[in-house]
């Protein structure tokens, strides 16, 4: 039974996947809102990527240094 459930769910977050990237080709190529889908795009693609960036740089700066995390030189 709880197989049958996560197949289920599998595929209609296959098929919700499919018709998102229809939509959004129709959106960016056939409809008269082209332009802003397209700033919108590239606006998230560098939230996330400075997003993730960041989080690196929070998770660097917070986190505490144990003594088997240092290397010596030689």
């Amino acid at each position: 039974m709880a197989m049958d459930r996560r197949k289920g769910t599998g595929i209609s977050i296959f098929v919700m996947c499919i018709a998102g990237f229809f939509l959004y080709a129709y959106l960016l190529m056939l409809s008269e809102w082209s332009p802003i889908v397209l700033q919108l795009s590239v606006l998230m693609i560098a939230g996330g990527i400075l997003g993730v960036v960041a989080w690196i740089g929070y998770v660097m700066a917070t986190t505490k240094s144990s003594p088997a995390s240092i290397t010596s030189e030689d």
